[in-house]
């Protein structure tokens, strides 16, 4: 059996992977409107990580939301099916190994919060406790958008491609603004926006994402790697005889 054909080192019954992906769409749908709730709570305006800053009101709601998310991106890299990006350097990581990266990045950046105001930690202004919210964070989105990437380039599933492919856009240009507002302090109230809007987008994906690759294996169209079955290993193949009596 080539290495290209091995069944993956997780086996699940095709049930139990369309089970495993409604719930992480509808844990990401959830995490999704509780980071709303934190931020129509929010008295100002303030960017999303402000929301779960330490000593805010809407810090345990943010929290949770953040949880919720991560655990729902962990679940679809564990049921996802294959996916195969048409582009070599898009397919040098498997899609589901970036998205359990970015899952484990929240799951830090939702326990280890920024503090007040949410500085950079750099200066007078460093902490510890916002180098790793800030770096996991950081970690974590750009692993998602490299997974909207490689899904907007897979083979497989072209409607679940374009859909990517057009996220990745919208995320990309969204946050790119809000994050040079932010990094110079300037129009804090328009990037808080933008960044929250660029959060909604790439959430939405995740729920999107989840959801289609739910349905996709409740109907055995998403392609697992092949396996060979046991009779047929065992059995060598026939061999042309080469002489005659």
């Amino acid at each position: 059996m080539s290495p290209a054909r091995r069944a993956p080192s997780l086996r699940l019954p095709a049930v139990v992977r369309s089970s495993m992906l409604w719930v992480a769409a509808l844990l990401g749908a959830t995490g999704l409107a509780l980071i709303w709730v934190a931020r129509i709570a929010a008295a100002r305006f303030l960017y999303v990580s402000e929301l779960g800053a330490t000593g805010e009101p809407t810090a345990e709601v943010f929290r949770w939301g953040l949880v919720l998310v991560a655990v729902a991106a962990m679940l679809v890299a564990l049921a996802a099916p294959q996916l195969h990006p048409r582009v070599r350097w898009l397919a040098v990581v498997p899609p589901a190994a970036v998205l359990a990266g970015s899952a484990i990045a929240f799951g830090i950046a939702s326990q280890v919060t920024c503090t007040v105001g949410c500085p950079l930690p750099v200066g007078s202004a460093f902490t510890w406790q916002d180098l790793i919210h800030t770096s996991c964070a950081v970690l974590g989105f750009a692993g998602a958008a490299f997974v909207m990437l490689q899904v907007a380039a897979d083979r497989s599933f072209r409607a679940l491609a374009r859909f990517s492919l057009v996220s990745a856009i919208a995320v990309a240009v969204i946050a790119g603004v809000g994050g040079l507002l932010s990094l110079f302090r300037i129009g804090t109230q328009v990037g808080g926006v933008l960044e929250l809007v660029a959060t909604t987008i790439a959430l939405l994906w995740l729920v999107g994402l989840a959801a289609f690759l739910a349905v996709s294996v409740g109907r055995g169209v998403a392609v697992f790697p092949r396996q060979v079955q046991p009779s047929q290993a065992a059995t060598p193949p026939r061999m042309a005889a080469t002489y005659s009596e």
